[in-house]
């Protein structure tokens, strides 16, 4: 079963893609720096960043627009407004070995929904596309964390959620 990254976890790339890091970290609420867009009125704006790594020995053309995002909020997974204006992409960057490059992005959403927030990312480096990965965050907690023992999705009542419980419920415990 795939479960989504939580915000803030790296993700390493594998096959033609293998030496490239990425994740999403840093959900905060926030105001776009250029004001609201007509489009978001009513809505609560949010913010987050996307951090693409290059721990491989090549040069590594990366791109990150906003066709290759897609943010997804509360229980019915209501599709997100991208600000694309407000919006710092990546858009055709080299990225060098043991360097990074990170897009800051503004979305809003309702703010009864910013209990779950998905944010699914495809990079484009180069020519080929990555695989396409999945991160889940909480703005009603600090830091955008899910709430301590539970992961996104109300995973708790699906069986590995409940296996995931009673494996930490021992740890806890310790050696009997």
């Amino acid at each position: 079963m795939r479960e989504p990254h939580v915000i803030g976890d790296w993700q390493e790339c594998s096959d033609e893609h293998a030496g490239l890091r990425i994740r999403v970290h840093r959900l905060e609420t926030a105001e776009p720096p250029r004001g609201r867009d007509d489009a978001a009125e009513g809505l609560t704006y949010f913010r987050f960043r996307v951090t693409v790594e290059n721990r491989g020995g090549d040069v590594v053309d990366i791109h990150l627009e906003d066709g290759q995002l897609d943010i997804r909020t509360g229980s019915d997974g209501e599709s997100a407004f991208l600000d694309w204006r407000n919006s710092q992409f990546i858009e055709g960057f080299d990225l060098y070995p043991l360097r990074r490059a990170t897009a800051v992005l503004y979305a809003a959403a309702p703010e009864s929904c910013l209990h779950l927030v998905d944010i699914q990312v495809q990079v484009k480096a180069g020519e080929e596309w990555a695989d396409r990965y999945l991160w889940s965050g909480d703005l009603s907690t600090p830091d955008g964390m899910p709430e301590a023992g539970a992961r996104p999705g109300d995973v708790s009542e699906m069986l590995a959620g409940q296996i995931s419980t009673f494996l930490r419920e021992q740890a806890e415990r310790g050696p009997s």
